[in-house]
């Protein structure tokens, strides 16, 4: 089985083996893979791995051998599943691999925001606590999340172990979803989403960019938010307007923003937030621990197994 992986960096720079993939077939990784690239490198492929490559009906068109592609991710809008479908190809994705990572990094942004730990570092290592007058000086207002209310926009698999690090906090929790008859579990309230904005000291968001999502953080949205609260997206960044958040934040109209994923990656150098006033941002790296991609190697490799067994999991197409 001859397979193609057409983006493996991101997945594994180097520090895990690829030994449940490479079990498999006839198995050729490329770091990397231009449009101009794409279609030398997977025409004679019976199976392909992609993560960010696009596969277009155009592409697909020409790829006669191809019965399968594994998507190493959650998110499969790179496929044009409808066109794969046509030709029998079967599409898989993989879920849940990362949702502690990612909850994770939630609050590693909000830590961030709320005592700026990296600051005060910075701060020590110049010279200016050996300089101080005083045995504790601080640089920025240091805030407790106790007592505070978290907002939920989504509540899946991460929304929930959100939430529930928000509770360890001391955190009140609400959550705005589209399925409002669905358990939400203990001490969580369900409300509407210009509710959630307006109450919030903190708003998270952890839902898929669709149609009702795609730059729903607008400036309406955010004049309901408190002017000392803050808004994380470790989500999708399609699910701001960027423009309007960097607004908001230059202004002073929001406390701060820690993001982790943006409309367009890489940025481009004119993206008002990489320079808007109190606003942390990580390169996508929310999934990308060591363990979160461990889980996602050898989930990709069961998908895989799976089709060629014969009984196909985890299909989109």
């Amino acid at each position: 089985m001859k397979i193609v992986y057409t983006d493996a960096f991101t997945l594994n720079p180097g520090d895990l083996e690829w030994t449940p993939i490479q079990s498999l077939g006839d198995v050729t990784l490329y770091d990397r893979t231009s449009p101009d690239e794409l279609i030398g490198r997977i025409k004679d492929a019976e199976m392909i791995l992609v993560n960010k490559v696009k596969i277009t009906r155009e592409t697909l068109a020409q790829l006669p051998h191809l019965r399968y592609i594994g998507v190493t991710a959650t998110g499969y809008d790179v496929i044009d599943v409808a066109a794969a479908s046509q030709q029998g190809i079967v599409v898989t994705n993989v879920k849940g691999y990362s949702t502690d990572s990612v909850a994770q990094l939630t609050f590693a942004l909000l830590l961030e925001l709320t005592h700026r730990t990296g600051r005060h570092s910075d701060s020590v290592q110049s010279g200016e606590w050996a300089a101080s007058p005083d045995f504790s000086y601080w640089k920025s207002p240091l805030i407790e999340l106790a007592g505070k209310t978290l907002g939920l926009v989504g509540y899946g698999d991460i929304g929930r172990k959100v939430a529930g690090i928000g509770q360890a906090f001391g955190m009140n929790v609400l959550v705005h979803r589209r399925n409002r008859q669905a358990e939400t579990g203990e001490n969580i309230t369900l409300v509407d989403r210009e509710t959630l904005f307006e109450q919030s000291d903190v708003v998270s968001l952890h839902c898929p960019a669709t149609a009702d999502t795609i730059g729903f953080v607008n400036r309406a949205l955010l004049s309901r938010m408190k002017p000392t609260a803050l808004l994380l997206n470790t989500s999708r960044g399609s699910l701001l307007n960027e423009a309007d958040v960097a607004e908001a934040l230059n202004a002073g109209l929001i406390g701060g923003a820690g993001l982790d994923v943006l409309a367009v990656e890489p940025p481009e150098h004119s993206n008002p937030l990489t320079t808007a006033k109190n606003c942390i941002i990580t390169p996508h790296i929310a999934w990308a621990s060591f363990e979160s991609r461990q889980r996602l190697l050898h989930l990709v490799a069961d998908n895989m197994q799976a089709f060629l067994d014969g009984s196909p999991i985890n299909t989109v197409s």
